[in-house]
């Protein structure tokens, strides 16, 4: 496959907005956090809702497939993007409600997550500071319902503004009906009653709720409290060691390619839990209150031998089993694919528990 050149060409048909800018055989490298190569055909950048009215309404546009991109950081790309490719790239938080329980903050599908959660503790808004330093996106949070250290994205949405792409009219979905699961969510699904492919997120409104209460179950956290000495943690406290607990284990992908956690922490039940310590007493796994159990696809993984091995420029990360990394920025996505799946078929063989990819793969 070539490479496109760095600068796209761009084209605007006769009729069609100015605002509304196609921009042709686009690379894609620099747009997903693992740096695989990939070609998207047409790219629009949707910097406003009105943006995606206008692609509704193209000609041509209006009738393709479409492809909604985020900050490229749950994607696997395994070969050119003939779909269009919407780059959302829609700017603004801001603090939208105060209410005697909670403070409303909207913020834009493009904003970083982490700098939302650094702003919000800026502000005096705390509640989102277990999830600091998750790669991507505000609009791709709740297509993925993100978490980390006790919190999910669920736990503090309030409602998702999105525009459909059939009749480019806006919506304002609230959480209960976003279906969302573990790494999950009506936004993943194309179904019946999903939105995948059928709608674009615009802007995303989260409930910090008033009074603040610290989530510390996690282990990594209860460690930092014991080396510090710390019983009542500040939000920037506990914000300040998510970030160096997440920056001592994950590669930053400005310096190896990564998409984070390849695998889902399966969820399994009680029975299946105690065979598995039977066999491996070993096994990190965290009690759920519905009775069932999560475990640690991370431990399962290094414990079948995969870290630091490759499949060509695709590697399992040598500080932590759960990430792959593009070893030396050279990796295609037809690698990250196939270490993938046979470090399935090692996990499946050795413990009975087929781990499903957190990426998408195009």
């Amino acid at each position: 496959m070539s490479m496109p050149s760095e600068s796209p060409s761009n084209a605007v048909p006769a009729g069609v907005p100015i605002s509304l800018r196609i921009e042709e055989d686009v690379n894609l490298r620099p747009y997903n956090t693992f740096g695989l190569p990939a070609v998207a055909r047409r790219l629009v950048r949707i910097r406003e809702a009105a943006d995606v009215r206008r692609v509704v309404d193209h000609p041509e546009l209006g009738r393709a497939p479409k492809f909604v991109l985020g900050g490229g950081s749950n994607l696997v790309l395994t070969k050119d993007v003939e779909a269009v490719v919407l780059k959302v790239e829609i700017p603004g938080i801001r603090l939208l409600e105060t209410r005697d329980d909670a403070w409303i903050v909207e913020a834009g599908a493009g904003v970083v997550w982490h700098d939302l959660v650094c702003w919000t503790l800026e502000q005096g808004f705390p509640g989102l500071e277990n999830m600091a330093l998750i790669p991507g996106t505000v609009g791709a949070s709740p297509v993925q319902n993100v978490g980390a250290y006790g919190i999910e994205v669920k736990d503090r949405l309030e409602a998702v503004e999105a525009m459909d792409l059939v009749t480019g009219r806006p919506a304002l979905l609230p959480a209960e009906v976003c279906r969302f699961g573990y790494r999950d969510s009506v936004f993943k699904h194309s179904g019946f009653g999903g939105l995948a492919g059928k709608s674009v997120i615009t802007r995303v409104r989260f409930r910090l709720p008033r009074p603040w209460q610290p989530v510390l179950g996690y282990l990594e956290i209860e460690r930092k409290m014991a080396e510090t000495g710390v019983t009542h943690p500040t939000p920037r406290q506990i914000f300040d060691w998510v970030c160096a607990i997440r920056r001592a284990k994950l590669p930053d992908p400005a310096v190896i390619g990564n998409a984070g956690s390849f695998f889902k922490n399966p969820v399994v039940t009680a029975e299946q839990c105690r065979d598995i310590i039977g066999r491996d007493p070993g096994i990190v796994h965290y009690p759920m209150p519905d009775g069932s159990v999560k475990l640690a696809a991370g431990w399962m993984i290094d414990a079948c031998g995969w870290k630091g091995k490759a499949v060509g420029g695709a590697a399992v990360y040598d500080k932590q089993a759960l990430v792959l990394v593009n070893k030396g920025g050279e990796a295609r996505g037809a690698e990250v694919v196939t270490l993938a799946r046979a470090i399935q078929e090692s996990v499946y063989g050795r413990f009975g528990i087929r781990l499903e990819p957190e990426p998408v793969v195009v």
